[in-house]
Protein backbone atom coordinates (compact mmCIF):
# COMPACT_ATOMS: atom_id res chain seq x y z
CA UNK A 1 0.00 0.00 0.00
CA UNK A 2 2.89 2.36 0.81
CA UNK A 3 4.35 1.73 -2.65
CA UNK A 4 1.00 2.55 -4.27
CA UNK A 5 0.84 5.73 -2.18
CA UNK A 6 4.35 6.67 -3.34
CA UNK A 7 3.36 6.17 -6.99
CA UNK A 8 0.27 8.39 -6.58
CA UNK A 9 2.36 11.03 -4.82
CA UNK A 10 4.86 11.00 -7.70
CA UNK A 11 2.08 11.37 -10.31
CA UNK A 12 0.51 14.21 -8.33
CA UNK A 13 3.87 16.00 -8.07
CA UNK A 14 4.25 15.87 -11.86
CA UNK A 15 0.81 17.34 -12.62
CA UNK A 16 -1.36 18.96 -9.93
CA UNK A 17 1.47 19.57 -7.49
CA UNK A 18 3.88 21.02 -10.06
CA UNK A 19 4.74 24.63 -10.79
CA UNK A 20 3.61 24.43 -14.43
CA UNK A 21 0.09 23.48 -13.34
CA UNK A 22 -0.07 26.50 -11.04
CA UNK A 23 1.09 28.81 -13.84
CA UNK A 24 -1.39 27.28 -16.32
CA UNK A 25 -4.23 27.89 -13.87
CA UNK A 26 -3.24 31.45 -12.99
CA UNK A 27 -2.14 32.24 -16.53
CA UNK A 28 -5.53 31.28 -17.97
CA UNK A 29 -7.37 33.42 -15.45
CA UNK A 30 -5.00 36.34 -15.98
CA UNK A 31 -5.35 36.06 -19.76
CA UNK A 32 -9.14 36.27 -19.61
CA UNK A 33 -8.96 39.03 -16.99
CA UNK A 34 -7.00 41.17 -19.45
CA UNK A 35 -8.79 39.91 -22.57
CA UNK A 36 -12.23 40.76 -21.16
CA UNK A 37 -10.89 43.86 -19.34
CA UNK A 38 -11.32 42.97 -15.66
CA UNK A 39 -14.85 41.55 -15.70
CA UNK A 40 -14.62 40.65 -11.99
CA UNK A 41 -14.59 44.37 -11.23
CA UNK A 42 -16.70 45.88 -14.03
CA UNK A 43 -19.46 43.26 -13.89
CA UNK A 44 -19.68 42.75 -10.14
CA UNK A 45 -22.71 44.97 -9.44
CA UNK A 46 -24.59 43.48 -12.42
CA UNK A 47 -23.90 39.98 -11.08
CA UNK A 48 -25.64 40.94 -7.84
CA UNK A 49 -28.66 42.19 -9.78
CA UNK A 50 -28.88 39.10 -11.96
CA UNK A 51 -28.71 36.67 -9.03
CA UNK A 52 -31.80 38.45 -7.68
CA UNK A 53 -33.63 37.80 -10.98
CA UNK A 54 -32.97 41.09 -12.79
CA UNK A 55 -32.44 39.53 -16.24
CA UNK A 56 -34.96 36.68 -15.92
CA UNK A 57 -37.49 36.17 -18.69
CA UNK A 58 -40.76 34.27 -18.69
CA UNK A 59 -40.25 30.78 -20.08
CA UNK A 60 -36.50 30.55 -19.36
CA UNK A 61 -35.52 26.88 -19.51
CA UNK A 62 -33.81 25.11 -16.64
CA UNK A 63 -34.22 23.18 -13.38
CA UNK A 64 -33.14 25.83 -10.82
CA UNK A 65 -33.15 29.57 -10.25
CA UNK A 66 -29.97 31.67 -10.42
CA UNK A 67 -29.82 31.77 -6.63
CA UNK A 68 -30.32 28.02 -6.27
CA UNK A 69 -27.60 27.34 -8.84
CA UNK A 70 -25.27 29.69 -6.94
CA UNK A 71 -25.94 28.05 -3.56
CA UNK A 72 -25.63 24.56 -5.04
CA UNK A 73 -22.26 25.44 -6.55
CA UNK A 74 -21.20 27.20 -3.34
CA UNK A 75 -22.18 24.18 -1.28
CA UNK A 76 -19.77 22.19 -3.43
CA UNK A 77 -16.90 24.62 -2.89
CA UNK A 78 -17.55 25.83 0.67
CA UNK A 79 -16.27 22.80 2.56
CA UNK A 80 -13.28 21.54 4.48
CA UNK A 81 -11.06 23.77 2.34
CA UNK A 82 -12.46 26.84 4.08
CA UNK A 83 -11.76 25.48 7.57
CA UNK A 84 -8.95 22.95 7.21
CA UNK A 85 -7.47 24.11 3.88
CA UNK A 86 -6.75 27.68 4.98
CA UNK A 87 -5.18 26.44 8.20
CA UNK A 88 -3.00 24.03 6.23
CA UNK A 89 -1.90 26.75 3.79
CA UNK A 90 -0.97 29.08 6.65
CA UNK A 91 0.82 26.26 8.46
CA UNK A 92 2.90 25.47 5.38
CA UNK A 93 3.51 28.88 3.85
CA UNK A 94 2.98 31.42 6.62
CA UNK A 95 0.84 34.59 6.32
CA UNK A 96 1.90 35.18 2.70
CA UNK A 97 0.01 32.04 1.65
CA UNK A 98 -3.23 33.82 2.58
CA UNK A 99 -2.35 36.65 0.19
CA UNK A 100 -1.84 34.21 -2.69
CA UNK A 101 -5.12 32.49 -1.87
CA UNK A 102 -6.89 35.83 -2.25
CA UNK A 103 -5.09 36.67 -5.49
CA UNK A 104 -6.06 33.26 -6.85
CA UNK A 105 -9.68 34.04 -5.96
CA UNK A 106 -9.65 37.43 -7.69
CA UNK A 107 -8.30 35.89 -10.88
CA UNK A 108 -10.54 32.87 -10.35
CA UNK A 109 -13.63 35.07 -10.53
CA UNK A 110 -12.93 35.58 -14.24
CA UNK A 111 -12.05 31.92 -14.77
CA UNK A 112 -15.36 30.87 -13.20
CA UNK A 113 -17.25 33.40 -15.33
CA UNK A 114 -15.78 32.01 -18.55
CA UNK A 115 -16.13 28.28 -17.79
CA UNK A 116 -19.77 28.64 -16.68
CA UNK A 117 -20.66 30.75 -19.74
CA UNK A 118 -19.32 28.09 -22.10
CA UNK A 119 -20.87 25.18 -20.21
CA UNK A 120 -24.29 26.82 -19.99
CA UNK A 121 -24.27 27.58 -23.72
CA UNK A 122 -23.74 23.95 -24.75
CA UNK A 123 -25.91 22.19 -22.17
CA UNK A 124 -28.33 19.48 -23.29
CA UNK A 125 -31.61 17.91 -22.20
CA UNK A 126 -31.39 14.43 -20.72
CA UNK A 127 -34.03 11.81 -21.73
CA UNK A 128 -35.90 12.43 -18.46
CA UNK A 129 -36.26 16.13 -19.29
CA UNK A 130 -33.63 17.34 -16.82
CA UNK A 131 -30.73 19.54 -17.90
CA UNK A 132 -27.31 17.96 -18.42
CA UNK A 133 -24.37 20.28 -18.75
CA UNK A 134 -20.75 20.88 -17.90
CA UNK A 135 -17.41 21.35 -19.65
CA UNK A 136 -17.60 17.90 -21.26
CA UNK A 137 -20.45 19.10 -23.48
CA UNK A 138 -18.73 22.18 -24.88
CA UNK A 139 -15.55 20.13 -25.34
CA UNK A 140 -17.40 17.47 -27.34
CA UNK A 141 -19.22 20.00 -29.54
CA UNK A 142 -16.68 22.75 -30.09
CA UNK A 143 -13.11 21.48 -29.67
CA UNK A 144 -11.97 20.35 -33.09
CA UNK A 145 -9.26 21.19 -35.59
CA UNK A 146 -9.35 21.20 -39.41
CA UNK A 147 -6.28 19.47 -40.81
CA UNK A 148 -4.56 20.48 -44.10
CA UNK A 149 -5.93 17.27 -45.64
CA UNK A 150 -9.47 18.55 -45.12
CA UNK A 151 -10.29 16.10 -42.34
CA UNK A 152 -11.49 17.32 -38.95
CA UNK A 153 -9.74 16.18 -35.79
CA UNK A 154 -12.32 16.01 -32.98
CA UNK A 155 -9.87 16.07 -30.08
CA UNK A 156 -12.57 17.54 -27.82
CA UNK A 157 -14.23 14.12 -27.50
CA UNK A 158 -11.09 12.72 -25.87
CA UNK A 159 -10.72 15.69 -23.54
CA UNK A 160 -14.41 15.43 -22.63
CA UNK A 161 -14.03 11.75 -21.77
CA UNK A 162 -10.97 12.43 -19.61
CA UNK A 163 -12.82 15.25 -17.86
CA UNK A 164 -15.96 13.18 -17.23
CA UNK A 165 -14.05 10.16 -15.88
CA UNK A 166 -11.97 12.44 -13.64
CA UNK A 167 -15.19 14.09 -12.40
CA UNK A 168 -16.62 10.73 -11.33
CA UNK A 169 -13.46 9.83 -9.41
CA UNK A 170 -13.14 13.36 -8.03
CA UNK A 171 -16.70 13.17 -6.68
CA UNK A 172 -15.37 10.51 -4.32
CA UNK A 173 -11.88 11.95 -3.78
CA UNK A 174 -13.05 15.54 -3.25
CA UNK A 175 -16.74 15.52 -2.50
CA UNK A 176 -17.51 12.38 -0.54
CA UNK A 177 -14.84 10.37 1.25
CA UNK A 178 -12.61 13.11 2.77
CA UNK A 179 -15.69 15.16 3.74
CA UNK A 180 -17.38 12.48 5.86
CA UNK A 181 -14.00 11.46 7.30
CA UNK A 182 -13.43 15.04 8.48
CA UNK A 183 -16.97 15.24 9.89
CA UNK A 184 -16.66 11.93 11.77
CA UNK A 185 -13.27 12.86 13.25
CA UNK A 186 -14.47 16.32 14.28
CA UNK A 187 -17.68 15.06 15.93
CA UNK A 188 -15.76 12.33 17.75
CA UNK A 189 -13.15 14.78 19.09
CA UNK A 190 -15.73 17.42 20.06
CA UNK A 191 -18.75 15.39 21.18
CA UNK A 192 -17.24 11.84 21.44
CA UNK A 193 -19.83 10.58 18.94
CA UNK A 194 -18.63 7.20 17.57
CA UNK A 195 -17.60 7.30 13.93
CA UNK A 196 -20.04 4.59 12.90
CA UNK A 197 -23.04 6.53 14.29
CA UNK A 198 -22.03 9.59 12.28
CA UNK A 199 -21.61 7.44 9.16
CA UNK A 200 -25.01 5.77 9.47
CA UNK A 201 -27.03 8.92 10.21
CA UNK A 202 -25.40 11.15 7.56
CA UNK A 203 -25.44 8.41 4.91
CA UNK A 204 -29.21 8.05 5.33
CA UNK A 205 -29.66 11.85 5.10
CA UNK A 206 -27.38 12.00 2.05
CA UNK A 207 -29.34 9.26 0.30
CA UNK A 208 -32.63 11.05 1.00
CA UNK A 209 -31.34 14.32 -0.49
CA UNK A 210 -29.55 13.05 -3.59
CA UNK A 211 -32.29 10.61 -4.65
CA UNK A 212 -34.50 13.65 -5.27
CA UNK A 213 -32.10 14.99 -7.92
CA UNK A 214 -31.06 18.58 -8.56
CA UNK A 215 -34.39 20.13 -7.53
CA UNK A 216 -34.26 18.64 -4.04
CA UNK A 217 -30.52 19.35 -3.79
CA UNK A 218 -31.18 22.99 -4.73
CA UNK A 219 -33.93 23.33 -2.11
CA UNK A 220 -31.64 21.98 0.61
CA UNK A 221 -28.60 24.03 -0.35
CA UNK A 222 -30.47 27.34 -0.72
CA UNK A 223 -31.26 27.08 3.02
CA UNK A 224 -28.14 25.31 4.23
CA UNK A 225 -25.53 27.58 2.65
CA UNK A 226 -26.72 30.92 4.11
CA UNK A 227 -27.25 29.37 7.57
CA UNK A 228 -23.83 27.76 7.75
CA UNK A 229 -22.11 30.90 6.44
CA UNK A 230 -23.84 33.05 9.08
CA UNK A 231 -22.87 30.74 11.96
CA UNK A 232 -19.27 30.62 10.84
CA UNK A 233 -19.12 34.38 10.21
CA UNK A 234 -20.28 35.19 13.76
CA UNK A 235 -17.82 32.75 15.34
CA UNK A 236 -14.87 34.09 13.34
CA UNK A 237 -15.80 37.71 13.99
CA UNK A 238 -15.87 37.08 17.76
CA UNK A 239 -12.29 35.77 17.65
CA UNK A 240 -11.01 38.64 15.49
CA UNK A 241 -12.63 41.35 17.63
CA UNK A 242 -11.52 39.64 20.87
CA UNK A 243 -7.91 39.81 19.60
CA UNK A 244 -8.36 43.25 18.05
CA UNK A 245 -4.82 44.38 18.94
CA UNK A 246 -3.44 41.76 16.53
CA UNK A 247 -5.57 42.73 13.53
CA UNK A 248 -3.25 45.35 12.06
CA UNK A 249 -0.01 43.40 12.78
CA UNK A 250 -1.59 40.39 11.06
CA UNK A 251 -2.44 42.41 7.96
CA UNK A 252 1.08 43.85 7.93
CA UNK A 253 2.57 40.36 8.21
CA UNK A 254 0.61 39.22 5.14
CA UNK A 255 1.96 42.12 3.06
CA UNK A 256 5.48 41.95 4.42
CA UNK A 257 5.95 38.22 3.90
CA UNK A 258 4.74 38.20 0.28
CA UNK A 259 8.12 39.36 -1.06
CA UNK A 260 10.45 38.27 1.77
CA UNK A 261 9.03 34.98 2.96
CA UNK A 262 8.12 34.26 6.57
CA UNK A 263 10.97 34.18 9.08
CA UNK A 264 11.05 31.77 12.02
CA UNK A 265 8.59 32.91 14.67
CA UNK A 266 7.42 30.95 17.69
CA UNK A 267 7.38 27.26 16.75
CA UNK A 268 7.14 28.16 13.04
CA UNK A 269 10.50 27.56 11.36
CA UNK A 270 9.87 29.77 8.34
CA UNK A 271 8.72 29.50 4.73
CA UNK A 272 10.13 30.74 1.42
CA UNK A 273 8.35 33.07 -1.01
CA UNK A 274 8.07 30.29 -3.62
CA UNK A 275 6.60 27.81 -1.14
CA UNK A 276 4.05 30.31 0.17
CA UNK A 277 3.05 31.09 -3.42
CA UNK A 278 2.65 27.41 -4.32
CA UNK A 279 0.68 26.52 -1.19
CA UNK A 280 -1.53 29.59 -1.38
CA UNK A 281 -2.47 29.02 -5.01
CA UNK A 282 -2.92 25.29 -4.43
CA UNK A 283 -5.27 25.81 -1.48
CA UNK A 284 -7.01 28.63 -3.32
CA UNK A 285 -7.91 26.27 -6.15
CA UNK A 286 -9.05 23.59 -3.73
CA UNK A 287 -11.20 26.16 -1.94
CA UNK A 288 -13.11 27.76 -4.84
CA UNK A 289 -12.46 25.23 -7.65
CA UNK A 290 -12.15 28.00 -10.25
CA UNK A 291 -11.03 26.37 -13.49
CA UNK A 292 -11.72 22.85 -12.28
CA UNK A 293 -15.01 22.69 -14.17
CA UNK A 294 -17.16 21.35 -11.34
CA UNK A 295 -19.39 24.37 -10.65
CA UNK A 296 -20.42 24.75 -14.33
CA UNK A 297 -22.25 21.42 -13.99
CA UNK A 298 -24.53 22.97 -11.34
CA UNK A 299 -24.88 26.30 -13.17
CA UNK A 300 -25.85 24.52 -16.40
CA UNK A 301 -29.16 23.62 -14.74
CA UNK A 302 -30.09 27.26 -14.05
CA UNK A 303 -33.05 28.90 -15.78
CA UNK A 304 -31.63 31.39 -18.27
CA UNK A 305 -32.24 32.10 -21.95
CA UNK A 306 -28.58 32.82 -22.65
CA UNK A 307 -25.29 31.79 -21.01
CA UNK A 308 -23.50 34.99 -19.96
CA UNK A 309 -26.04 35.89 -17.27
CA UNK A 310 -25.29 32.60 -15.50
CA UNK A 311 -21.58 33.21 -15.94
CA UNK A 312 -22.03 36.50 -14.10
CA UNK A 313 -23.77 34.70 -11.23
CA UNK A 314 -20.84 32.27 -11.02
CA UNK A 315 -18.44 35.20 -10.83
CA UNK A 316 -19.65 35.72 -7.24
CA UNK A 317 -18.56 32.27 -6.07
CA UNK A 318 -14.81 32.79 -5.53
CA UNK A 319 -15.62 36.16 -3.93
CA UNK A 320 -17.93 34.58 -1.34
CA UNK A 321 -16.02 31.35 -0.88
CA UNK A 322 -12.43 32.56 -0.74
CA UNK A 323 -12.30 36.34 -0.40
CA UNK A 324 -14.91 36.41 2.37
CA UNK A 325 -15.01 33.02 4.13
CA UNK A 326 -11.34 32.01 3.72
CA UNK A 327 -10.20 35.51 4.71
CA UNK A 328 -12.24 35.20 7.89
CA UNK A 329 -10.55 31.89 8.70
CA UNK A 330 -7.13 33.31 7.89
CA UNK A 331 -7.59 36.40 10.06
CA UNK A 332 -8.93 34.22 12.88
CA UNK A 333 -5.77 32.12 12.78
CA UNK A 334 -3.44 35.12 12.54
CA UNK A 335 -5.15 37.33 15.13
CA UNK A 336 -5.38 34.52 17.68
CA UNK A 337 -1.70 33.65 17.14
CA UNK A 338 -2.33 29.90 17.29
CA UNK A 339 -0.61 29.21 13.96
CA UNK A 340 2.85 29.73 15.50
CA UNK A 341 2.18 28.07 18.86
CA UNK A 342 2.91 24.49 19.89
CA UNK A 343 -0.01 22.48 21.26
CA UNK A 344 -0.48 19.06 22.85
CA UNK A 345 -1.42 16.50 20.24
CA UNK A 346 -1.08 12.88 19.20
CA UNK A 347 1.56 12.67 16.48
CA UNK A 348 0.63 11.33 13.05
CA UNK A 349 3.28 9.25 11.26
CA UNK A 350 2.79 11.20 8.02
CA UNK A 351 3.74 14.45 9.81
CA UNK A 352 6.62 12.90 11.80
CA UNK A 353 10.35 12.89 11.07
CA UNK A 354 13.17 11.76 13.38
CA UNK A 355 16.49 13.49 12.70
CA UNK A 356 19.77 11.68 13.41
CA UNK A 357 21.17 14.41 15.69
CA UNK A 358 19.98 16.76 18.40
CA UNK A 359 19.14 20.32 17.31
CA UNK A 360 17.99 23.29 19.37
CA UNK A 361 15.68 26.08 18.17
CA UNK A 362 17.32 28.49 20.63
CA UNK A 363 20.66 28.24 18.80
CA UNK A 364 20.49 30.57 15.74
CA UNK A 365 22.79 28.38 13.61
CA UNK A 366 20.89 25.19 14.42
CA UNK A 367 17.57 26.95 13.90
CA UNK A 368 18.78 27.96 10.44
CA UNK A 369 19.72 24.33 9.73
CA UNK A 370 16.26 23.18 10.82
CA UNK A 371 14.63 25.84 8.66
CA UNK A 372 16.63 24.68 5.64
CA UNK A 373 15.47 21.12 6.24
CA UNK A 374 11.84 22.15 6.62
CA UNK A 375 11.97 24.23 3.41
CA UNK A 376 13.68 21.36 1.57
CA UNK A 377 16.72 23.45 0.60
CA UNK A 378 19.24 21.68 2.87
CA UNK A 379 17.94 18.31 4.13
CA UNK A 380 19.39 16.98 7.38
CA UNK A 381 20.26 13.30 7.95
CA UNK A 382 17.36 11.12 9.14
CA UNK A 383 17.67 8.54 11.91
CA UNK A 384 17.58 4.84 11.02
CA UNK A 385 18.06 1.96 13.41
CA UNK A 386 16.98 0.99 16.93
CA UNK A 387 16.04 3.89 19.20
CA UNK A 388 16.18 3.23 22.94
CA UNK A 389 13.14 4.30 24.94
CA UNK A 390 12.77 4.07 28.75
CA UNK A 391 9.43 4.73 30.47
CA UNK A 392 8.18 6.60 27.43
CA UNK A 393 11.27 8.84 27.18
CA UNK A 394 13.71 8.75 24.25
CA UNK A 395 17.31 8.14 25.36
CA UNK A 396 18.97 8.64 21.96
CA UNK A 397 20.37 12.02 20.91
CA UNK A 398 17.79 12.72 18.18
CA UNK A 399 15.32 15.46 17.20
CA UNK A 400 11.67 14.76 16.51
CA UNK A 401 10.01 17.01 13.97
CA UNK A 402 6.24 16.94 13.88
CA UNK A 403 4.05 19.16 11.70
CA UNK A 404 7.16 21.02 10.48
CA UNK A 405 8.22 21.99 14.02
CA UNK A 406 10.53 20.70 16.75
CA UNK A 407 8.50 18.47 19.05
CA UNK A 408 8.67 19.01 22.80
CA UNK A 409 7.69 16.96 25.88
CA UNK A 410 7.60 13.81 23.76
CA UNK A 411 6.10 10.67 25.32
CA UNK A 412 5.91 7.24 23.68
CA UNK A 413 3.16 4.89 24.83
CA UNK A 414 2.00 1.42 23.93
CA UNK A 415 -1.53 0.39 24.90
CA UNK A 416 -1.83 3.58 26.97
CA UNK A 417 1.23 2.69 29.07
CA UNK A 418 4.73 4.25 28.87
CA UNK A 419 6.82 2.21 26.44
CA UNK A 420 10.25 0.81 27.29
CA UNK A 421 12.47 -0.99 24.80
CA UNK A 422 13.95 -0.61 21.33
CA UNK A 423 11.87 1.28 18.77
CA UNK A 424 12.77 0.41 15.19
CA UNK A 425 13.04 3.42 12.88
CA UNK A 426 13.63 3.51 9.12
CA UNK A 427 14.47 6.75 7.32
CA UNK A 428 13.07 8.88 10.13
CA UNK A 429 9.79 6.94 10.51
CA UNK A 430 8.86 4.39 13.22
CA UNK A 431 7.93 1.04 11.71
CA UNK A 432 4.18 0.51 11.50
CA UNK A 433 4.33 -2.79 13.40
CA UNK A 434 5.78 -1.04 16.45
CA UNK A 435 2.20 -0.21 17.54
CA UNK A 436 3.20 2.80 19.59
CA UNK A 437 1.55 6.18 20.15
CA UNK A 438 3.82 9.23 20.14
CA UNK A 439 2.51 12.44 21.68
CA UNK A 440 3.87 15.80 22.74
CA UNK A 441 3.80 19.47 21.84
CA UNK A 442 4.18 20.71 18.27
CA UNK A 443 2.50 22.93 15.73
CA UNK A 444 -0.86 21.69 14.51
CA UNK A 445 -2.63 22.29 11.22
CA UNK A 446 -5.87 21.80 9.30
CA UNK A 447 -9.18 21.64 11.19
CA UNK A 448 -7.62 21.16 14.69
CA UNK A 449 -5.75 24.46 14.29
CA UNK A 450 -8.94 26.33 13.36
CA UNK A 451 -10.71 24.68 16.30
CA UNK A 452 -8.09 26.02 18.72
CA UNK A 453 -8.33 29.50 17.16
CA UNK A 454 -12.11 29.62 17.67
CA UNK A 455 -11.61 29.04 21.39
CA UNK A 456 -9.68 32.33 21.67
CA UNK A 457 -12.70 34.57 22.17
CA UNK A 458 -15.37 35.34 24.77
CA UNK A 459 -16.87 31.94 23.97
CA UNK A 460 -13.80 30.13 25.28
CA UNK A 461 -14.00 26.35 24.80
CA UNK A 462 -17.53 26.74 23.43
CA UNK A 463 -15.96 28.20 20.28
CA UNK A 464 -14.79 24.76 19.17
CA UNK A 465 -18.43 23.74 18.74
CA UNK A 466 -18.82 26.37 16.00
CA UNK A 467 -16.00 24.74 14.06
CA UNK A 468 -17.50 21.28 14.58
CA UNK A 469 -20.96 22.44 13.45
CA UNK A 470 -19.48 24.50 10.60
CA UNK A 471 -17.40 21.56 9.44
CA UNK A 472 -20.46 19.31 9.60
CA UNK A 473 -22.60 21.66 7.49
CA UNK A 474 -19.84 22.68 5.10
CA UNK A 475 -18.61 19.14 4.43
CA UNK A 476 -22.07 17.58 4.20
CA UNK A 477 -23.23 20.19 1.70
CA UNK A 478 -20.09 19.53 -0.37
CA UNK A 479 -20.93 15.83 -0.47
CA UNK A 480 -24.45 16.66 -1.66
CA UNK A 481 -23.30 18.83 -4.55
CA UNK A 482 -20.54 16.50 -5.71
CA UNK A 483 -23.03 13.63 -5.94
CA UNK A 484 -24.79 15.72 -8.60
CA UNK A 485 -21.54 16.50 -10.43
CA UNK A 486 -20.57 12.83 -10.53
CA UNK A 487 -24.08 11.84 -11.60
CA UNK A 488 -24.07 14.24 -14.55
CA UNK A 489 -20.67 12.89 -15.60
CA UNK A 490 -22.14 9.37 -15.47
CA UNK A 491 -25.02 10.51 -17.70
CA UNK A 492 -22.49 11.79 -20.23
CA UNK A 493 -20.41 8.59 -20.14
CA UNK A 494 -22.95 5.81 -19.72
CA UNK A 495 -26.44 7.26 -19.99
CA UNK A 496 -29.23 8.05 -17.56
CA UNK A 497 -29.68 4.51 -16.19
CA UNK A 498 -26.16 4.48 -14.75
CA UNK A 499 -26.95 7.25 -12.26
CA UNK A 500 -28.91 5.05 -9.84
CA UNK A 501 -25.96 2.63 -9.50
CA UNK A 502 -23.57 5.54 -9.09
CA UNK A 503 -25.66 6.99 -6.27
CA UNK A 504 -25.72 3.64 -4.48
CA UNK A 505 -21.93 3.35 -4.61
CA UNK A 506 -21.60 7.02 -3.60
CA UNK A 507 -23.67 6.54 -0.43
CA UNK A 508 -21.93 3.27 0.49
CA UNK A 509 -18.51 4.89 0.01
CA UNK A 510 -19.68 7.86 2.08
CA UNK A 511 -20.55 5.53 4.97
CA UNK A 512 -17.32 3.50 4.80
CA UNK A 513 -15.14 6.62 4.77
CA UNK A 514 -16.52 7.58 8.18
CA UNK A 515 -14.81 4.58 9.77
CA UNK A 516 -11.67 3.96 7.66
CA UNK A 517 -8.55 5.98 6.88
CA UNK A 518 -8.84 8.11 3.72
CA UNK A 519 -5.33 9.61 3.55
CA UNK A 520 -4.72 7.78 0.25
CA UNK A 521 -7.87 9.37 -1.18
CA UNK A 522 -6.50 12.87 -0.54
CA UNK A 523 -3.47 12.10 -2.73
CA UNK A 524 -5.67 10.54 -5.41
CA UNK A 525 -8.04 13.53 -5.38
CA UNK A 526 -5.15 15.84 -6.22
CA UNK A 527 -4.59 13.88 -9.43
CA UNK A 528 -8.28 13.85 -10.41
CA UNK A 529 -8.57 17.60 -9.78
CA UNK A 530 -5.69 18.18 -12.20
CA UNK A 531 -7.25 15.84 -14.80
CA UNK A 532 -10.45 17.88 -14.63
CA UNK A 533 -8.74 21.25 -14.64
CA UNK A 534 -6.23 20.83 -17.47
CA UNK A 535 -8.75 19.87 -20.24
CA UNK A 536 -11.12 22.61 -19.03
CA UNK A 537 -8.45 25.32 -19.14
CA UNK A 538 -7.26 24.23 -22.60
CA UNK A 539 -10.85 24.27 -23.87
CA UNK A 540 -11.47 27.74 -22.48
CA UNK A 541 -8.35 29.12 -24.13
CA UNK A 542 -9.27 27.46 -27.46
CA UNK A 543 -12.69 29.17 -27.44
CA UNK A 544 -11.60 32.59 -26.17
CA UNK A 545 -12.97 34.43 -29.23
CA UNK A 546 -16.35 32.77 -28.84
CA UNK A 547 -16.49 33.87 -25.21
CA UNK A 548 -15.89 37.49 -26.18
CA UNK A 549 -18.60 37.31 -28.84
CA UNK A 550 -21.09 35.95 -26.31
CA UNK A 551 -20.23 38.69 -23.82
CA UNK A 552 -20.76 41.43 -26.42
CA UNK A 553 -24.08 39.91 -27.44
CA UNK A 554 -25.26 39.77 -23.84
CA UNK A 555 -24.49 43.41 -23.05
CA UNK A 556 -26.19 44.51 -26.24
CA UNK A 557 -29.37 42.68 -25.22
CA UNK A 558 -29.03 44.01 -21.67
CA UNK A 559 -28.76 47.60 -22.94
CA UNK A 560 -31.83 47.08 -25.16
CA UNK A 561 -33.93 45.70 -22.29
CA UNK A 562 -32.78 48.27 -19.73
CA UNK A 563 -32.05 51.49 -21.67
CA UNK A 564 -32.04 53.55 -18.47
CA UNK A 565 -29.08 51.59 -17.10
CA UNK A 566 -25.56 52.13 -18.30
CA UNK A 567 -24.16 48.78 -19.43
CA UNK A 568 -20.37 48.17 -19.49
CA UNK A 569 -18.63 49.25 -22.68
CA UNK A 570 -16.98 46.83 -25.11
Amino acid sequence: MQQFSDVLTLIDSVIGGSQWFVFLLLGTGLFFTLYLVFPQIRYFKYALKIVRGKFDREGDEGDTSHFQALTTALSGTVGTGNIAGVALALHLGGPAALFWMLMTAVIGMTTKFVEVTLSHKYREKAPDGSIAGGPMYYMKKRLHLKLPSGRTLHFGKWLAAIFAVATVFSSFGTGSLPQINSIANSLFETFTIPHIYTGVILSVLLAFVIVGGIKRIAKVTQTLVPVMALIYFIGALLVIVYNYENIWPSIMAIGHDVFKGTAATGGFLGASVAFAFNRGVNRGLFSNEAGQGSAPIAHAAARAHEPVSEGLVALLEPFIDTIIICSLTGMTLLASGVWQEKHDNLFQTTDLEILAHSYSESDPDQQSQLAGHIKGTAPLPLFSGSMEVVEGQIIESVTLLHARSVAEDVVINRRDQPFSGQLEVRQGKPLANANVQISGKSLVHSAPLTTIAFSRSWLGEWGKYIVAIGLLLFAFSTAISWSYYGGRAMVYLFGLKSVVYYKMVYVIGFFLAAIVDTSLIWIFSGITIALMTIPNLLGMLWLHKEVKTEVKSFWKEYADRFPDEKAPRH
